[in-house]
């Protein structure tokens, strides 16, 4: 048996294959990349040379050539239309469960993810299942790895009752109990343990119960890194009271992991996959918050429910307290740890992973010119266009301000929470009130302006902050001259060795824009413009006619110097794009915005926030509303115009009528009067005659009587 051990370890390890499912899964993408990055068998290099062997043993394992090959990593998808990830060698799609058990038994390592989706666990029971059906038709040993979570521990008793610190470890793995929510998790972890005891040699199984997974674009803890970068609130929530303990690992060191389970194939068939922290839920919390406010506030766990951004299968785990000790893996593999020591101490680096992972670039961009030229119209449709925070100088010296008086009416010292450290704020209340004193002498000496080593200072803690170096910012018309430019942007003291070596001024690349945008327009044009303008618009402003020209001739003079704000950027190869506004002479000056993102392209931040694609389905309801509820009035308006015409029409049609009667009639009745005439003077008397005599003889055929009485005494035959 040891010679056979012994000869098995002494092969010469070949590339390996390692079926993943659901590759585009979040754990899928960044584990099936790093073992595809892999060397076959290199987790083994330095173990080996560790274990007690005898010179000659040693000697001869360390002359076995290790196959360069990296894993060969195939899987599934979740979405079936999902473009296939470079770095897998192929794809299973499969109609049948038998296609997928063909598609098995070509791998030699198996990992089964259920910590994604429960909907996968049905099928990892019937894959263990059919490959410990097929184990005589194996070509090769095989192993099946369980990637399940800690929530199967949730309810775990602590292993010392006098002492709830003492963490549980792989050893009480027969003692778990797990979460209601996650039984089907725990009967899937023993089944694969069972099948795995029948014949070792070809089939073997592991379970690997992970903390929960960071890094990179993160996972569950999205919501938080999301909440930060955005800023939208001036802190961060915390759901519950934020004591309870959550076990964690990055989501490489947990691909380690899994390859040290595959190449080692451990004794233990239960392994705890966790970093070496012990971190408490607002101590994450409040690390990440560092990437915005900087500020937690705590929320009861009720509150956590209502969040759509949450999923109840992350707030179980958010929600978790466990003490959990990983010996296992710490003692026996080999991994070159990215987050060791847990989310807390390398916070800096997850924050750098997240920017990149999510390509989540600041955007930044300076809007120049001279007074009147639409500076602030056309940043303010920018701002809104990328999400960017319009900066005005005015506003920054406000909200300085403003700040330096809030400060100063704090208690010099404050109260900690319990447990919970306070950061120090680097200016104290003296300090700030002193600050205060000197802005206000210098704007009563300086008729309510303010001097430039103000202004810059306080630019440049606002250009620093977390919101501008995470979302960008849109500068207003700031700086105006070249040394506004170069004290706001130009390189610091210690910097200075470093300039002299380089042939390019030093700059401080974290604020200073990355477009730079000149609007330029003749003085004439910019007159025409200020006079067009309402008077209720110009009043109070410096549209005015003396400081509008006051301001405008500044402007020139300082642009026509040898150094002007547009020529240090040109120093430092940024240069500014120059726009001629009087070109179409829009008062929106939209033709210069749509120029201006085409030339900047898309931004690289977050889309929608959930509640901005509420308010766009809301504003696309009403407008559909509003759509159909103006085509319904259209519809009934030309009904009723049609309906109306058509009786016009018809009143019309009848008066015509009636006029031709009328003139029919009187047409008759001037033509009929000859012939009246005619009869009453040669008929009439006549035929009056006749008629008197034909009532006095009442012949038997009274008209032929008349008619013969008419002939013979016809006046015109006698």
């Amino acid at each position: 048996m040891e010679e056979e051990e012994k000869t098995a370890t002494l092969e010469k390890i070949r590339s390996k294959r390692i079926f993943f499912n659901h590759l585009d899964s979040f754990v899928g993408i960044h584990a099936g990349k790093y073992l595809s990055n892999c060397v076959v068998g290199s987790s083994l290099e330095e173990v080996i040379e560790d274990e007690e062997l005898n010179e000659e043993e040693t000697e001869t394992i360390k002359s076995i050539p290790l196959a360069k090959g990296t894993y060969q990593v195939v899987g599934t998808l979740s979405n079936p239309d999902a473009k296939k990830p470079d770095f897998a060698l192929d794809i299973f799609s499969f109609n049948t469960r038998e296609q997928l058990l063909e598609y098995l038994l070509e791998c030699d390592t198996i990992i089964y993810n259920i910590t994604e989706t429960t909907e996968q666990i049905d099928e990892a029971s019937w894959a263990v299942s059919a490959l410990q059906s097929e184990i005589e038709n194996f070509e090769s040993p095989k192993i099946f790895i369980l990637l399940s979570t800690i929530m199967t521990w949730a309810l775990t008793k602590p292993a010392d009752p006098e002492d709830p610190d003492t963490p549980l470890t792989e050893d009480d793995y027969r003692r778990r109990k797990a979460h209601p929510n996650f039984k089907d998790h725990i009967s899937l972890e023993k089944l694969v343990i069972k099948l795995g005891k029948t014949k070792k040699r070809k089939f073997t199984t592991y379970v690997i119960a992970s903390g929960l997974v960071y890094g990179m674009e993160e996972d569950v803890f999205h919501y938080f890194f999301k909440e930060a970068w955005l800023g939208l609130n001036p802190a961060i929530p915390c759901f519950g009271d934020g004591k309870n303990i959550v076990p964690t690992i990055h989501v490489k060191d947990l691909a380690a992991v899994l390859q040290n389970v595959s190449e080692h194939k451990p004794r233990s068939y239960y392994i705890l996959a966790l970093d070496d922290s012990k971190h408490k839920l607002k101590e994450i919390a409040k690390a990440i918050s560092k990437l915005g406010p900087g500020k937690i506030q705590l929320f009861p766990e009720g509150d956590a429910l209502l969040n759509y951004d949450l999923t109840q299968s992350d707030l179980d785990h958010l929600l978790v307290n466990l003490a959990l000790e990983a010996f296992y893996i710490k003692e026996n593999f080999n991994i070159h740890w990215v987050a060791e020591a847990g989310i807390v101490e390398n916070i800096q680096n997850l924050i750098k992973e997240f920017k990149q992972s999510r390509t989540l670039l600041p955007l930044k961009i300076a809007i120049l010119g001279p007074t009147a030229v639409g500076k602030t119209s056309v940043a303010e449709k920018l701002a809104k266009h990328y999400k960017l925070h319009h900066i005005k100088i005015k506003d920054v010296i406000e909200e300085a301000i403003a700040n330096l008086e809030l400060k100063c009416l704090q208690p010099d010292t404050e109260e900690a929470e319990e447990g919970e450290e306070e950061e120090v704020d680097e200016m104290g209340v003296r300090d700030a009130q002193e600050l205060l004193d000197q802005i206000r002498e210098n704007m009563d000496q300086n008729g309510g302006h303010l001097d430039d080593m103000y202004v810059i200072r306080f630019m440049k803690e606002k250009l620093t902050s977390m919101p501008c170096q995470n979302q960008g910012f849109i500068l207003d018309g700031f700086p105006k001259t070249y040394l506004q430019t170069k004290d706001l942007f130009g390189a610091e003291e210690e910097e200075e060795e470093e300039s002299a070596l380089s042939k390019l001024p030093q700059f401080d690349k974290t604020i200073t824009p990355e477009y730079i945008f000149s609007l330029e327009a003749s003085d004439e044009f910019l007159k025409n413009r200020v006079l067009n303008l309402p008077e209720s618009v110009v009043v109070g402003t410096h549209y005015t006619q003396d400081r509008f020209f006051r301001h405008l001739s500044h402007y020139r003079e300082q642009n026509m110097e040898d150094e002007t704000l547009l020529n240090f950027f040109d120093e430092i190869e940024i240069h500014p794009v120059h726009i001629d506004v009087s070109q179409d002479n829009d008062a929106e000056n939209t033709p210069v915005v749509n120029e201006i993102i085409k030339i900047v392209g898309v931004a690289k931040n977050y889309g929608p926030t959930p509640e901005e694609l509420k308010e766009l389905q809301r504003k696309e309801a009403d407008e559909r509303l509003a759509r159909e509820v103006a085509e319904h009035v259209e519809r009934e308006r030309r009904e009723a115009e049609e309906a109306a015409e058509k009786l016009a029409r018809w009143e019309e049609w009848n008066k015509r009528l009636e006029e031709v009667k009328r003139q029919e009639q009187e047409f008759l009745e001037a033509h009929s009067v000859p012939l009246r005439n005619y009869l009453m003077q040669n008929v009439m008397p006549t035929l009056t005659k006749g008629l008197i005599e034909c009532c006095k003889i009442r012949p038997d055929d009274p008209v032929d009587f008349l008619a013969e009485y008419l002939f013979k005494n016809n006046p015109q035959i006698d």
